[in-house]
């Protein structure tokens, strides 16, 4: 749910990360969702209803304060208890992928999609597969979140994603392409996240395949339009200095 989570790019160039919204109380639990816990489990006391939604206002807390993996365990141990609630798979899938348990991520992800049809969350599940090895899946869900004409930010994603899976299986010269295919090497006036993070992965690509001066111009574009981002300082200087073209000798006149 947006009241306590939203995706962005942050440290995407190999996982992608899921950002968390100011605290709220563990009490905290908005009544839609409050609501839905106890429909969820019909046959509960009302007493063991309300501790649900308490496990839930847990589950929100602990992702706020970044306990990941308490977030996890809470929210993951509550779609067995009120299975089916759409913003408990959410946080169970987001703090999963947060606490790096890849497979248990993907999976409440997944469930998430199927009950809401939201793609934005694509991304994050293409990146699970890749973790667990799975690089058909990491494809299969790629064309679909394509299929879904999705935010141009999400879609990017998604192509990162894809990229460093064909990088991971040694496909450097394929991932380049399908980057470079979209359109991700042109210069832009004001580049957004999404371009200065396909930059950084196009840098380092051209700086595994051993292409220096093109790892070196990707990394600079990163560097000129936000000299912070990531760690393209020191990228920059472990390429070493540029060369400088040599002089052209001209024969001597007569």
């Amino acid at each position: 749910m947006d009241e306590w989570v939203r995706v962005d790019g942050e440290e995407w160039g190999s996982r992608t990360t899921v950002a968390a919204e100011p605290r709220r109380s563990a009490r905290e639990v908005p009544g839609d969702v409050a609501t839905a816990i106890r429909k969820a489990a019909p046959d509960a006391t009302a007493y063991r209803k309300e501790k649900l939604v308490e496990t839930m206002g847990k589950a929100i807390e602990a992702y706020d304060r970044h306990r990941f993996e308490e977030a996890s365990r809470l929210a993951g141990r509550l779609t067995g208890d009120a299975p089916g609630v759409p913003e408990v798979l959410e946080l169970a899938g987001l703090a999963a992928y947060r606490a790096q348990i890849w497979r248990p991520a993907g999976r409440h992800l997944e469930a998430y999609r199927a009950i809401t049809d939201d793609p934005n969350y694509l991304p994050l599940e293409m990146d699970c597969a890749r973790a667990a090895g799975r690089t058909r899946i990491v494809g299969t869900l790629f064309e679909e979140l394509r299929q879904n004409s999705p935010d141009p930010d999400i879609l990017a994603e998604g192509r990162i994603v894809l990229a460093g899976s064909l990088a991971d299986r040694g496909k450097i010269p394929e991932a380049i392409a399908l980057l470079e295919g979209a359109g991700a090497a042109k210069a832009r006036r004001n580049p957004g996240d999404r371009h200065l993070r396909q930059w950084y992965l196009l840098g380092d690509l051209y700086d595994r395949s051993g292409d220096v001066p093109r790892a070196r111009s990707f990394f600079t574009m990163v560097e000129v339009a936000d000299p912070r981002a990531y760690d393209v300082p020191q990228r920059l200087k472990d390429l070493g200095p540029a060369r400088r073209p040599r002089p052209v000798r001209r024969p001597p006149k007569g």
